[in-house]
């Protein structure tokens, strides 16, 4: 099996509830995702997907995505997909860092790998814990009215873990987290999601004024150091998403203490070999993870339920199912949400196929 083309994408996610909001005033309102379709001279077709929250929310961006994925095509053409790690290595050889650039080739060498063996990836992964993937639902920062009337209607779909975007005003963040505390039961999952939007003191102020409340603590601050440091200073459950951008970077936190759970998102530290790598070594050390990345499709969210399905569930402390934030499907065969929960296709591979009428034509083809 050695690879004979590849293909990219360009697919516009419209989300349904119109916008997306978060600290500081961020939002976006179409997500841009960049498909890869590799085809190996044997005919089978593997897919990936990678979808930058926007240009200013991790160092990703669409655009950024398709010119680095140029940069390393040519050197896959004719190499055997199913050697991941060497594919990796030759990625890593021919273009220095960009970790997100790297992931829907690898995940589509893991699609590829499946199709091979006739196995679905969560098998690969080492196999599927429970019946199904508990999600978290993401609510776009607005009045603690609206995001508590938000969390309602979720509820209603069967969601149990709700994660609050705020990161604005310390006086509006525990209004809006109060409001959604107030709504929620026995069971609830709450996460207040600064998403770096806050100095060490405003999150001090924000942690201190709802102490009383079963609410965990999500990357108040741009910089590891701060964190930290309000880490060592509150009563609440902490946890770490921007920081976590690696193996290394684990290591670190949890020498220092400096979380209870991480979240993994795939496309942030390369795909899903190294996705693998941290989601084991947590396991070991005993540190639960939110399992998803950073945004896209129908293909993302797939790639998420086979990680998250091999995951033993004391350490899955959530995913999320972005498919079903935007108006548009690029894949049949994906994971539907059901009652707040999904689970992995036991198809081989990651168990989809492009919508091509959704996907168009490809932007680049290197052969």
């Amino acid at each position: 099996m050695n690879i004979k083309k590849i293909k990219v994408y360009q697919v516009d996610l419209p989300l349904l509830e119109g916008r997306y909001a978060w600290a500081d005033g961020k939002f976006v309102d179409v997500f841009d995702s960049t498909i890869v379709e590799i085809e190996t001279k044997d005919g089978l077709i593997g897919v990936g997907e990678v979808c930058p929250l926007g240009p200013f929310y991790l160092p990703a961006f669409g655009l950024g995505a398709r010119a680095g994925i140029k940069e390393i095509a040519q050197h896959l053409i004719g190499q055997d997909p199913s050697q991941i790690e060497r594919i990796g290595l030759t990625m890593d050889r021919a273009l220095l860092g960009h970790p997100y650039v790297k992931s829907a080739i690898d995940i589509a060498c893991w699609d590829l790998l499946g199709q091979q063996t006739g196995r679905p990836i969560w098998q690969l992964l080492g196999g599927k814990f429970g019946n199904a993937i508990e999600l978290y639902r993401a609510i776009s920062q607005s009045s603690p009215e609206s995001m508590a009337a938000n969390v309602m209607m979720y509820k209603s779909q069967g969601y149990r873990k709700f994660q609050l975007k705020v990161g604005g005003a310390v006086t509006d963040d525990i209004e809006r987290i109060r409001a959604v505390a107030d709504v929620l039961e026995g069971g609830d999952t709450l996460v207040a999601d600064a998403n770096t939007g806050w100095l060490s003191s405003e999150a001090i102020r924000v942690a201190n004024a709802i102490s009383d409340l079963d609410v965990f603590i999500e990357q108040p601050c741009a910089s590891y150091e701060n964190c930290l440091s309000v880490r060592e200073r509150i009563s609440l459950p902490f946890i770490l998403d921007e920081n976590i951008d690696g193996l290394e970077m684990l290591l670190r936190a949890h020498s220092d203490r400096a979380m209870d759970a991480i979240n993994l998102k795939i496309s942030k530290v390369g795909g899903l070999t190294r996705a693998r790598k941290i989601r084991d070594v947590c396991v070991h050390l005993g540190i639960p993870m939110t399992i998803e990345d950073s945004w896209g499709g129908d293909i993302v969210t797939s790639t998420i339920a086979h990680l998250a399905h091999s995951t033993p569930e004391r350490f899955r402390f959530s995913a999320t199912d972005f498919n079903s934030y935007v108006s548009v499907s690029n894949a049949s065969g994906a994971p539907s949400r059901a009652e707040g929960a999904m689970s992995a296709s036991d198809e081989p591979g990651l168990g989809v196929s492009l919508n091509r009428d959704e996907v168009g034509d490809p932007v680049a083809v290197y052969e």
